[in-house]
């Protein structure tokens, strides 16, 4: 097994340093080799494991301690010993570590290796999601240029449904097909509608008058405008289901729209509507406080 030499994986060149020195470093690197600053970059993969290793064994008191004494003895008899040698050091403190060389071996033989597929997420507004269409995102490449991809999301695509743009991964080794590139969606709710499965929720604002009497107003749906009955003594929070007028469920059909009413009292009145309120007071026995 090769030595890894974690301080210098990390950018650091003394095993003397803080936690705190340790995580900056950690950061620095991390964002450096991040897969989506090197898009298709192989090399870059591997760095970020070795990084993430480094980190984990640095950031414990125990581990660290552990490797310390690797890291000195290494450093004291790497002009005296070959590797082999190391090795038996590293045994020492660790034991037989294997390293898993399936994919090195593959491409020391020029076996072909399909590229991995990368995954990335984006937003989208309802409207978007309802009615469906071509969207444009960037995605930073292995050597730091955004690239722009046109995606199509289809009408009623779910809330995190992914979609796949074939070959747009990493590339393929020594011949191979490369990876897909997954897009989740992310549909985002409004102040307007509010997305449950298939079901849309939406306020539906009312006058204390017309609660107390019942009528029928008109509502707005995603699509359309459609008609609401209200039934007399209505209360707010109570919900209104309109059948078939909500988001699409991929057969055909829709799921419901749901009204959740709210009484809606004037922030200012005419005389002659304070003169009405205050005779509904003195003649009304109403009382909601009251069991």
């Amino acid at each position: 097994m090769i030595f890894k030499d974690y301080y210098k994986i990390l950018g650091l060149e003394t095993s003397r340093v803080s936690n705190e020195e340790i995580k900056v470093a950690y950061r620095n690197a991390a964002k450096k080799y991040h897969p989506d600053v090197n898009v298709g970059d192989r090399l870059a993969e591997e760095r970020i494991k070795d990084i993430n290793e480094a980190y984990r064994i640095l950031s414990a008191t125990n581990s660290k301690r552990k490797y310390d004494r690797i890291w000195n003895s290494h450093n004291l008899v790497s002009k005296k010993f070959n590797i082999k040698g190391k090795d038996s050091i590293v045994r020492m403190f660790f034991g037989n570590i294997k390293k898993n060389d399936g994919e090195e071996n593959k491409i020391k033989n020029k076996e072909p290796l399909r590229g991995e597929n990368i995954e990335t997420e984006i937003n989208a507004t309802i409207y978007e999601a309802f009615y469906g269409l071509d969207k444009k995102i960037s995605l930073r490449t292995i050597d730091g240029k955004m690239k722009t991809f046109m995606v199509t999301i289809p009408q009623g695509i779910r809330n995190g449904e992914k979609i796949r743009l074939l070959g747009q991964g990493k590339p393929g080794i020594n011949g191979a097909k490369n990876g897909d590139l997954l897009i989740k969606i992310n549909i985002k709710n409004d102040k307007k509608f509010k997305l449950q499965g298939y079901d849309m929720y939406t306020d539906l604002l009312i006058t204390p008058w017309e609660a107390a009497l019942g009528t029928r107003v008109n509502i707005q749906s995603i699509d359309e405008e459609t008609k609401v009955y209200i039934p007399q003594g209505v209360q707010s929070g109570e919900k209104i289901r309109i059948p078939s007028k909500g988001y699409k469920d991929g057969k055909g059909s829709r799921g419901d729209l749901i009204a959740e009413v709210k009484i809606m009292v004037p922030n200012k009145l005419t005389q002659e509507e304070k003169k009405i309120f205050e005779e509904l007071n003195n003649i009304s026995t109403f009382n909601p406080r009251k069991d």
